[in-house]
């Protein structure tokens, strides 16, 4: 027997030799310059190597069926397929520039690196053509076309996981290249922070994705991927110019001053050796279109506003940023690259609350509900990268990332945030291409602000460390399993903690050519901000009081759809439909109440006010649907759409939940605090959202765009607007703040129109016409606040490739 197993050992080990065969020969980009460092490998294996400094290369393989994939650090990405091989084989690989297409075929998405077909959960990718052709100034007004995600004063809501909390404690995770991008106190995006001049596409996850994303991903994520240089240099610069349009009531408008919107956006990529190397940066100044407040003349008498008096001039907003990456790709360590990132920002900008009345002066503030703000932010992030040919991937990514906000009424706070993420990635087995991603996080925010005093101390710290891990794999090149888990550990302060485990699992199948179903399931957890717990203020007639027992919120969604690629003709695209069902437990609210007795007029300040309470359970179900493609309509014309749909039913599972009684011994319920609870739908959400984008272009010189959105009417808010506005109506020392009027005279949905057309006047040089709200509609998307009026702006951009 043993002499047998020996033969047979022999024997297995002759044939495997046997099928050992070598592929070589030269990698080189699309102006045949031979490529180092770029990795040649199986596709569904773990067999790889890298091009050596001569470009050159050698790949032993086994005979038989597969696919080689060549891959160059800046994305360029070529394969080629082998039906039977049989003998050694001689392959050169030309990586050219990834061509950038809106339809999403061919974009490779999530941590996976994976087609967007084959993610588990519900995606969509904006590429950078749509960010810039819109004059993008700060990332969320693109963002804000992306179907089934809207951006409300500032704040992420994807599927109408959230309602509206001044941007507070955000349930959307916001990240820049795999790292957070929210402000460590508050949990608040940063978005004029964002390099919108340099980027390469953004991922938009809906669904809770805490796994992966970490704790903020309660409703979803949005991931934004920085480009690095290609292997020609690139130099662009981006000017515009433009002018706020009047109120379409001649008697709001209030502007002395020129109402323009001037600035910059610059961009410089090259490679030096193997230093990559990207500078970019943006200048901007903003008229704006809220004006300065207007006390009533009798309360301006015995109430002077010595806070909020500010003028035109006062409220123009600033900004000044510039941003680098350095990567530098070792010679001497095959895989390796290292280097630095860095962004600094200083800006100037005016912070409305809310609106002087609801007639005349819907683009004016309220005296006291605005705030000044000089914010000098920057962030500093060295890496390293470890990509070995048969031991897997190696990320180690760090963060400095410090806010100081200056700002009037005493609201000034500064924070230091260190974020530390070590990632490792690998392919486990060869069997059913089984992959594998782990990794453990820190984050430690450091906060100094008298208005976080509600803890006892303006100094507050928060520790946050988790663990993660995700395991996908590829049965019969039609199925794709993925699971994964996360475990959240939180310390406040040295004496609150919290720690949970969160968990995810989906799967794909190809069902036929193009047609991809999809089912998933995943939890999400969120810990409350050090904003949401224990800030403590007072200005004008209005207070923010802390809530020190504010307890965290989780969720989960489960979710089934369908992705169905479609050629019609010469149209080509996807169209992904998807039903979701997502509920979310101690949901956090921000609420109005009389919260310390009100003693006098002259205390409203200090008695009434917000707080961020526990509002009990919540569940929100819909349908999501988009689609999006390129339609060639002529052999010199073609057409780009990105278009959805999105319905929500959001309501309350605990109408009847007492979650607060305020000074005047008044019960906090869902059924007393909603100005319309007969439908149990939650507050400050859109049933119906549709969001579409077109774009033709002609001889690839001349471009028209169009895009719409599409929001209904908000059927519930918090009653307390409407008794809020009878107490100062009926007290003569409080200057009256209206709103209900607006709401019933405005109880229908809203169609806002963008147009924008450009002509090329050759390969550098770019001039466009670019207008939002064409049409000068006067809207409000949350209460007490107006949003823009038609804006046109001039774009020219010049932009310049080297050799």
């Amino acid at each position: 027997m043993k002499v047998l197993f020996v033969l047979c050992c022999l024997l297995f080990s002759v044939h495997v030799q046997a099928q050992n065969l070598k592929v070589s020969g030269f990698v080189y980009d699309e102006n045949k310059q031979l490529i180092h460092g770029a990795r040649i490998s199986v596709v569904g294996e773990s067999i790889g190597v890298f091009s050596k400094e001569d470009g050159s290369y050698q790949l032993i393989v086994h005979s038989g069926k597969m696919i080689l994939r060549c891959k160059n650090d800046g994305g360029q990405v070529d394969t080629f397929y082998f039906e039977n091989l049989q003998k050694d084989l001689n392959h050169d690989f030309y990586l050219k520039e990834p061509v950038q297409i809106v339809e999403q075929v061919n974009v490779l998405v999530g941590k996976f690196d994976k087609p967007i077909e084959e993610q588990t959960v519900t995606m969509l990718v904006l590429k950078p053509e749509l960010i810039e052709n819109k004059n993008t100034r700060s990332i969320e007004t693109a963002l804000d076309q992306t179907p089934g995600l809207n951006i409300l004063d500032g704040e992420p809501q994807i599927r109408g996981g959230s309602g509206f909390t001044f941007g507070v404690g955000s349930k959307v995770a916001v990240i820049v290249d795999d790292m957070p991008m929210l402000s460590g106190d508050a949990g608040r995006p940063e978005w004029g922070f964002i390099p919108v001049e340099n980027i390469s596409q953004v991922e938009v996850t809906k669904g809770a994705a805490s796994v992966l994303s970490g704790s903020s991903a309660l409703s979803g994520s949005i991931h934004i991927r920085t480009a690095y240089p290609k292997a020609k240099p690139l130099t662009k610069i981006q000017l515009y110019s433009g002018v706020y349009s009047n109120p379409s009531d001649a008697q709001m408008s209030w502007n002395q001053q020129y109402p323009g919107i001037h600035g910059l956006n610059f961009l410089h990529t090259r490679r030096l050796g193997n230093l990559d190397l990207v500078v970019g940066g943006n200048l901007n100044q903003d008229h704006g279109y809220i004006g300065p407040p207007k006390t009533d003349s009798l309360v301006a008498t015995i109430f002077p506003d010595t806070i909020t008096n500010f003028t035109e001039k006062d409220l123009v907003s600033k900004r000044a940023r510039v941003n680098f990456n350095l990567r530098y790709r070792s010679q001497k360590i095959k895989g390796l690259s290292y280097g630095i990132n860095g962004n600094f920002m200083k800006m100037h900008t005016a912070m409305p609350l809310a609106w002087l009345n609801d007639s005349t002066g819907l683009y004016r503030a309220y005296p006291g509900a605005i705030f000044l703000q000089d914010q000098f932010i920057f962030n500093v992030d060295p890496f390293i990268h470890l990509l070995t040919q048969n031991k897997g991937k190696h990320y180690l990514r760090s963060r400095l990332l410090k806010v100081d906000n200056n700002m009037s009424a005493n609201q000034s706070n500064k924070a230091m945030t260190y974020y530390g993420d070590y990632m490792y990635q690998r392919k486990l087995t060869d069997w059913k291409q089984i992959e594998m991603v782990a990794g453990f996080t820190g984050t430690l925010t450091k906060s100094e602000a008298n208005i976080y005093a509600g803890s006892g101390s303006p100094n507050n710290d928060i520790l946050n460390l988790s663990m993660y891990t995700q395991l996908e794999s590829k049965w019969n090149e039609r199925l794709n399993l993925s699971a994964g888990g996360r475990f959240e550990y939180f310390q406040l302060n040295d004496t609150i903690t919290a720690t949970k485990p969160i968990f995810r699992a989906g799967s794909t199948y190809q069902i036929h050519k193009g047609t991809y179903l999809r089912a998933s399931y995943g939890q999400g957890f969120r810990f409350p901000t050090i904003t949401e717990r224990y800030i403590k203020t007072g200005v004008g007639n209005f207070g923010v009081f802390p809530n020190p027992n504010l307890k965290p919120e989780s969720s989960w969604n489960a979710e089934i759809g369908i992705k169905q690629g479609i050629k019609v003709g010469n149209v080509l695209g996807y169209l992904d439909i998807a039903g979701f069902w997502q509920e979310y437990q101690n949901t956090i609210e921000y609420m109005f109440g009389i919260w310390h007795e009100l003693t006098s007029v002259q205390s409203m300040g200090s008695s009434a006010g917000f707080m961020f309470l526990n509002t009990g359970n919540s569940r929100v179900t819909g349908i999501d649907v988009s689609y999006a493609g390129k339609a060639q309509t002529s052999k010199k014309s073609e057409m780009t759409f990105l278009m959805g749909y999105n319905y929500i039913v959001p309501k309350t599972l605990s109408p009847n939940f007492v979650y607060a009684a305020d000074s005047l011994n008044r019960v906090f319920t869902y059924q007393s605090t909603s100005l319309d609870p007969s439908k149990g739908i939650l507050k400050y959400r859109f049933l119906h959202n549709v969001k579409l984008d077109v774009e033709h272009t002609w001889n690839k010189k001349y471009a028209l765009g169009i895009s719409a959105k599409y929001f209904s009417k908000m059927v519930n808010m918090d009653a307390i607007i409407k008794d809020f506005e009878q107490i100062t109506v009926d007290n003569e020392l409080l200057q009256d703040l209206k709103y209900m009027d607006y709401f019933n005279a405005h109880r229908f949905g809203n169609w806002i129109f963008d147009a924008r057309i450009s002509f090329n006047f050759s390969e550098q040089h770019k001039l466009a016409l670019i207008g939002s709200n064409i049409f000068n509609r006067t809207y409000s998307l949350r209460p007490l606040k107006i949003e823009a009026p038609r804006t046109i702006m001039v774009q020219y951009t010049f932009r310049i490739e080297g050799k």
